[in-house]
């Protein structure tokens, strides 16, 4: 991986790096002083490629610039300016105009801890009319951000409107890029997450597709913490439901409108952030004096060619895994109906192996499909109570609907040393990873990483991880850390993770 850039240094003659502003899986963003714009604050966003071959860096290098002259185009008082690309050193950079403020996620808090208020409903409501013209602009010229959140919708000093940073449209080619190496079999467009837990909708955590009704359900989960000042994490049951309204005191018709953006299934949300602002607008009798439906939109410069552009149309394969993200989901939905009677006939079903071996898997299981867990189990036990522990193993992989958590689970577990044995084999899974990660040395360190991961964000901690080490199979264990916390959306939840690793 390429080193991070020191302090003090001059890059292209000309943006004297201050300070470096974050980091995640796919790059690092610095402040740097524009020396030819007397010091001028400036955003340097640097690619960073998994790969060190020369062939790839070449692809990176081209389909990096392609995204500058996309971005280039964007011209829209809420989005920070493009102001240029390059390269330098086989290192490449966007940089853009730094915006000098608060995030909204660090307002809330701020609010919560000084006054114990958080977000009113005009208030959310002013900002979402303030934030949807911006959406609508940017889905007007076939770009979708896929990593909306709190953190990424900024208050500028001194100025009424937020602005949208961090636009994810770069990470998206750089899955492409890697797909593009042929000999690499763990680098896949389908399986890259882009996005953070919580915010980001099933279409795109699950299944690894965005369309401009995604960033709709993020926009809708930042109005429901701006509301509630919970997390999404605290607002969401153990069968992956919204359950937020008992925490507010809002009018039917604006909690209507947030439960159509949030809806699970992409066609039950409204697919353009106009829909949006037309329902928000026959929701209030007045709107505030500076917002008007058309926004500033309107009057934003957009090039020819964009504006005689449609909304991306959903492509044959689209509709496909649509349909295949509604089976798993009709499928979910009739496991879970049963889960509480499984969990009461559990204790009752017979079984030809220890019930430590039982606590053991259901526990594994969970980690990986949720609560349902338990009905797959039972019922697996109640068809063939007889059954070996091996033949168990593999009923239960196949009856999980995702391969790819299906082969997750089966690696994971491990049979008992001989059978009725009370005592459970340790599982050889992480020497496998370590195997698999030279750079990392502890063989219990991810294993440690892997559960921790699942208890800060739910059973994607797992996906993510996976996703994590196969893009970057050379990634050290200091690396993995500050990248799986960048994944975590809440900042306690993930110092809390970087302690519990670190110690």
């Amino acid at each position: 991986m390429i080193p991070e850039i020191q302090l003090g240094t001059l890059i292209n003659s000309r943006y004297l790096i201050q300070k470096l502003l974050g980091q995640g899986g796919f790059g690092r963003t610095y402040l740097a002083f524009d020396t030819q714009r007397f010091g001028e604050p400036c955003v340097l966003k640097e690619f960073v490629p998994a790969s060190s071959k020369e062939e790839i860096i070449s692809k990176s290098r081209e389909l990096f610039e392609r995204e500058a002259k996309v971005l280039y185009q964007i011209q829209h008082p809420q989005v920070p300016k493009f102001l240029a690309w390059l390269t330098e050193n086989q290192r490449i950079f966007i940089v853009q105009e730094y915006i000098d403020g608060k995030n909204y996620s660090e307002i809330l808090q701020e609010r919560i801890s000084g006054k114990g208020k958080v977000f009113s409903e005009p208030e959310v409501k002013a900002w979402l009319l303030n934030m949807l013209p911006v959406l609508q602009y940017i889905h007007d010229c076939n770009i979708v951000h896929r990593d909306i959140s709190l953190e990424n919708v900024m208050l500028p000093h001194n100025q009424s409107k937020p602005v949208l940073i961090d636009f994810g449209v770069v990470n998206e080619k750089f899955t492409q890029i890697l797909s593009a190496d042929s000999s690499n079999q763990h680098y896949s467009v389908r399986g890259s997450i882009v996005g953070k837990i919580g915010y980001s909708p099933p279409e795109q955590l699950r299944l690894g597709k965005c369309y401009p009704c995604s960033d709709i359900y993020a926009l809708g989960v930042c109005a429901i913490i701006l509301l509630t000042g919970k997390m999404p994490y605290m607002l969401i049951d153990k069968s992956l439901q919204w359950q937020w309204r008992s925490y507010v005191n809002i009018s039917d018709s604006f909690a209507s409108i947030l439960e159509k953006m949030v809806a699970e299934v992409p066609n039950d949300r409204y697919q353009s952030a106009k829909e949006i602002l037309v329902a928000l607008n026959n929701n209030s009798n007045i709107l505030p004096n500076n917002i008007t439906v058309s926004g500033s939109a309107q009057t934003t410069p957009i090039n020819t060619s964009q504006a005689q552009q449609k909304q991306k149309s959903i492509t044959n394969q689209d509709i496909e895994d649509i349909e295949e993200f509604l089976l798993l989901e009709e499928h979910k939905k009739r496991l879970e109906q049963e889960t509480e009677t499984a969990n009461k006939l559990l204790a009752q079903t017979p079984v030809s192996f220890n019930s430590e071996f039982l606590e053991y898997c259901q526990r594994e299981l969970t980690s990986f499909v949720g609560p349902f867990a338990s009905v797959l189990i039972k019922h697996t036990l109640k068809e063939t109570p007889q059954i070996t522990p091996k033949e168990f193993i593999e009923v239960l992989t196949a009856a999980i609907p995702n391969s790819q958590i299906a082969q997750e689970f089966s690696s994971r577990i491990q049979l008992p040393v001989e059978p009725n044995s009370e005592k459970l084999q340790i599982s050889n899974k992480p020497q496998k990873l370590l195997e698999s990660y030279p750079a990392i040395s502890d063989p219990e360190f991810l294993e440690n990483c892997r559960r921790e991961m699942n208890s800060s964000v739910g059973p994607f901690g797992s996906v993510i991880l996976k996703d994590i080490l196969d893009n970057y199979p050379h990634i050290t264990s200091k690396q993995l850390i500050e990248t799986l916390v960048a994944e975590i959306p809440n900042p306690q939840r993930a110092e809390k993770f970087r302690k519990h690793i670190t110690n």
